[in-house]
């Protein structure tokens, strides 16, 4: 798996003009993407990381302070761009495969009580944030 964290002051989520997800004070936007292979191993590593990576203001994570996260899928994330100039997509797990385990690092920081928001799967999404920082940090599992 992998997830660009964003550190945002304020951020939401709009499908077809409805508000999916939203928050207005610092939190943390997590675009996940998963590939072949991946298993509750890497959900947890995931979720881990997001919960408890001290990158909020005074070296504070999303567990220390009750910050908010927005989760949104993104299967970009394994685009493969070393030929030509098409990306390849075939990095990216299947949505049979990659949605429970998007649906999953939810449920995950859900049960260590983070306020979660979340994307739609496989939607078109306006996603706004306000980048605080700016904070931008790669998660690999």
């Amino acid at each position: 798996m992998r997830a660009v964290l964003q550190r945002a002051s304020r951020a939401s989520v709009t499908v077809d003009g409805t508000v999916a997800a939203s928050f207005d004070r610092q939190g943390i936007v997590a675009l996940v993407g998963a590939t072949h292979g991946d298993g509750p191993a890497q959900v947890e590593t995931v979720a881990r990381k997001i919960a408890e990576l001290r990158i909020l203001d005074d070296e504070q994570s999303v567990s220390d302070v009750g910050a908010p996260v927005i989760v949104v899928s993104q299967f970009t994330l394994y685009a493969d761009v070393k030929k030509g100039r098409r990306p390849s997509w075939n990095g990216a797990a299947p949505r049979e495969v990659a949605e429970p385990l998007v649906d999953a690092v939810v449920d995950a920081l859900r049960a260590r009580g983070i306020t979660v928001g979340a994307g739609v799967f496989g939607a078109h999404m306006d996603v706004e944030l306000v980048g605080d920082g700016p904070v931008t940090i790669l998660v690999e599992a």
